[in-house]
């Protein structure tokens, strides 16, 4: 029987937290990363196809703007 996993991300190495590892952020940041995207890609894509900066700028906006933003939010 095969099951749908649960994506968990890690991040080591910073300095926001005393063990210097995140979990939550990182895997909420994902969570809410996908969710913008399944909204922003199709319709920067219509976009694209009349404006080309713009169009770039929709689809871009969850990886520049939504993940680090979660991520950053939450310091565990």
């Amino acid at each position: 029987m095969v099951g749908i996993g649960v994506p968990i991300c890690v991040e080591c190495g910073t300095r926001s937290n005393p063990c210097r590892c995140k979990v939550v952020g990182p895997t909420l940041g994902f969570v809410a990363f996908a969710a913008a995207a399944v909204v922003e890609w199709p319709v920067g894509a219509l976009v694209y196809c009349f404006r080309h900066s713009k169009g770039r700028k929709i689809m871009g906006h969850p990886a520049s703007v939504i993940y680090p933003s979660v991520t950053n939010a939450i310091p565990i």
